[in-house]
């Protein structure tokens, strides 16, 4: 199987920076993209940005010009980079992986992944 360890997370004030880390770890074959969600109390999950293995990247307009996606490393780690932290930063961030892996068959099996995310809060 695929685990996704997420490190990075914490407490600061508004105008700081944080820099979050996300490895995907196991029987990889391939990974397509990788990208970080954030969920705020009350609030629907949402993408943050994302990015894929010929480093296409996409970043909600909130965090444009402020966050910044790593390309994925050969060892499939990313780290998203988020300066100018806002209070309505404030989330839990989720990395997720889109890969192909091995599993139990001889042939490859392409799925989704989730991290158990990492708390961010940003104070005012």
């Amino acid at each position: 199987q695929v685990q996704l360890a997420e490190t990075g997370g914490g407490l600061v004030q508004a105008g700081e920076s944080l820099r979050l880390s996300c490895s995907a770890s196991g029987r990889i074959f391939r990974n397509n993209q990788m990208a970080w969600y954030r969920q705020a109390p009350g609030k629907q999950r949402e993408l943050v940005a994302s990015i894929t293995s010929g480093a296409i990247t996409t970043y909600a307009d909130a965090v444009k010009g402020r966050f910044t996606l790593s390309p994925i490393s050969v060892v499939n780690t990313v780290y998203l980079q988020m300066n100018d932290l806002k209070p309505e930063d404030t989330a839990v961030y989720y990395c997720n992986a889109d890969l192909a892996y091995y599993g139990t068959s001889a042939y490859p099996s392409q799925s989704n992944f989730w991290g158990q995310g990492t708390q961010v809060t940003v104070s005012s």
